[in-house]
């Protein structure tokens, strides 16, 4: 098995870096990627950058951005060891993991022109293969073939220049300097603004709507960025074609799910900071939750309109006499481009002729679903599918 191992310092990570390793990862036909957060970097101040723990996270961030979720891992193994990060440790490390594999030590330019001056570079290069990432086309004659054929004469390494498809202009220090989004995957900058990392103080009750977008991505796993952006532009078009208020129906539809992936001690959490009581059927049901909790962090966070946070929160089950936006999160959420189920089709067309008969569609389809996979349902759909009846009775 080939397996890369791309450490840094990660201050913040950026796209430079996921474009470097899927350039390795194509290219050396890796088998396995593993993004490295050092600890304690032996060549860089720390000072006034993200505690080890944020940037192990926003690697994380990264990484499952890449969508190579059996190639690309995440490890902390410098993050949690004490003392400096020296890569030599790193790989007597990794070679008592990997006994019988070939690594590749992958590293920008500056580090593959200062490798000789490394802690016992022998050693490395004895356990590694050295994988540069090569930001011009290198011939014969240049810095750095010169610098592979001296590794190669003077070490016996096995060397590798790994042209970049595209380059880009951009350094972690830059990204701290500018404090802006630009040159980094948005859950990443979405993270930095949910903490306030690197100086930037923008405050999370006055996201304007990219922001807002990248702050509830950084919250979710990347498969389901999609689903969230499409709940967001289907509630625009919705709001749209039913004259509601557009604005508050995109912001409603970006942070829908934004506690989709809390685990359960996280939303009782949430709850008891702010004084919110489940019910019983919410209580036995993990997956009722986020639409409670995601509610609470609308308006106690995000500093979101009322009409916001409540069709945030009954997106999942509805109710009776739901409000407009309330109908229009519910029916997005249900029918946006990337669902695709039996019925579908019907209640998309549906939604932009009549709005109720769509949403008592919805509620039949869900008390049908939860009927025969013989899951409780809560008592709110069925009084949403009966309210609907009745006023679908009195317009005959």
């Amino acid at each position: 098995m080939k397996i890369g191992i791309f450490g840094g310092t990660f201050d913040p990570p950026h796209l430079g870096h996921m474009d470097a390793a899927a350039a390795a990862v194509e290219q050396l036909e890796l088998d396995k990627l593993l993004f490295m957060p050092a600890g304690i970097p032996p060549h860089k101040e720390t000072a006034g950058g993200a505690a080890p723990e944020q940037r192990l996270h926003m690697v994380e961030l990264m990484a499952d951005g890449m969508a190579m979720p059996d190639i690309v891992e995440v490890s902390s193994m410098e993050i949690r060891r004490e003392g400096k990060s020296y890569t030599v440790d790193t790989l007597r490390q990794l070679r008592l993991e990997y006994p019988d594999d070939e690594l590749w030590l992958l590293m920008g330019t500056d580090m593959f022109m200062t490798l000789p001056d490394w802690r016992e570079p022998d050693e490395i290069m004895k356990m590694a293969c050295i994988g540069a990432f090569d930001r011009t086309e290198s011939e014969h004659g240049t810095p750095m073939e010169d610098q592979a054929e001296l590794l190669r004469q003077k070490f016996g390494a096995r060397v590798r220049l790994i042209p970049l498809p595209q380059v880009r202009e951009i350094s972690s220090s830059r990204i701290r300097e500018q404090g802006t989004g630009e040159g980094l995957w948005p859950p990443v900058w979405g993270y930095i603004l949910g903490r306030h990392l690197y100086g930037v103080e923008k405050p999370l009750t006055d996201l304007d709507l990219p922001d807002l977008r990248a702050v509830s991505d950084s919250m979710i796993k990347a498969r389901r960025i999609p689903h969230v952006h499409g709940t967001a532009e289907e509630a625009v078009r919705l709001a749209r074609r039913w004259g509601a208020e557009e604005i508050p129906a995109e912001r409603a539809g970006i942070l829908h799910d934004c506690t989709k992936y809390f685990s359960v001690a996280e939303h009782k959490k949430v709850c008891e900071k702010f004084h919110f009581t489940l019910d019983k059927y919410e209580l036995e049901n993990e997956k009722l939750l986020h639409a409670k909790t995601g509610a609470l962090l609308a308006k106690n966070v995000f500093g979101e309109k009322e009409d916001v946070v409540q069709a945030i929160m009954w997106h999942t089950t509805g109710r009776a006499d739901m409000r407009p936006l309330e109908k229009i999160l519910y029916l997005a959420d249900y029918i946006e481009p990337s669902r695709d189920f039996p019925g579908v089709e019907r209640i998309r067309s549906l939604a932009y002729e009549d709005l109720d008969a769509a949403l008592l569609m919805g509620a039949e389809m869900s008390i049908e679903d939860a009927e025969k996979g013989g899951r409780a349902l809560h008592p709110d759909t069925e009084h949403m599918r009966d309210f609907l009846l009745r006023g679908i009775e009195e317009k005959k």
